[in-house]
């Protein structure tokens, strides 16, 4: 078993601190995207999409999404429960995690692929306007963060989950847009000093 990932990227790394978390060992194969690694023919047959990471079973066959590939390991490890426990749990978990990848994850990853010119080769065609838009949310998003966290310790409630996951590594990736935390959200900027300081962050 093993996973392909171009390291650099929010999605792979999500995997990586999941894994961490439940501290499951991984041997990582790194393919990078600059150079257009994801078009090699092998890359091509476990995920026609090109994107990453990508986990190789040991049978051969391949599962990729991150979520997705979070979830198989969630059902084969259930502790520490990362997608929750009951079912309102479960659902609440499932419904910040996807406010965390729909809202900030996308807006970070669509300023960066239409803005930045390390992509221009990547994202054809880039569309600056779209770049911008994205980019302009940013601001609100971590807003709605900031609230949100004034309100629970973690984002989906008392537990550390996978929605905390995807949005450190959105907060985090946040960086090649060029935008910043501002200093009033104490609330999220709570958040980020205690989850960045779990030993998974620096997976």
């Amino acid at each position: 078993m093993k996973i392909i990932e171009d390291g650099r990227a929010p999605n792979p790394r999500r995997v990586r601190i999941f894994l961490a978390e439940k501290a499951i060992a991984m041997t990582y194969e790194q393919v990078d995207i600059n150079t257009g690694g994801q078009n090699a023919p092998d890359i091509v047959a476990l995920n026609p999409l090109r994107r990453f990471p990508i986990l190789v079973l040991d049978d051969g066959s391949a599962l990729s999404e991150s979520v997705a590939i979070c979830r198989y390991f969630e059902a084969l490890q259930p502790e520490p429960a990362l997608f929750g426990r009951t079912p309102l749990e479960q659902a609440s978990i499932e419904m910040w995690n996807r406010r965390a990848e729909l809202g900030l994850l996308a807006h970070v990853a669509g300023a960066f692929r239409h803005l930045h010119p390390a992509m221009a080769e990547l994202e054809k065609p880039q569309v600056a306007p779209w770049g911008e838009l994205c980019r302009d949310r940013i601001p609100d998003d971590l807003a709605f963060f900031d609230r949100r966290l004034g309100q629970a310790r973690y984002l989906a409630g008392d537990a550390f989950s996978i929605a905390d996951i995807t949005l450190l590594c959105a907060f985090d990736f946040m960086r090649v847009t060029k935008v910043r935390c501002p200093e009033e959200l104490v609330h999220l900027r709570r958040w980020h000093g205690e989850v960045s300081a779990r030993p998974s962050a620096k997976a």
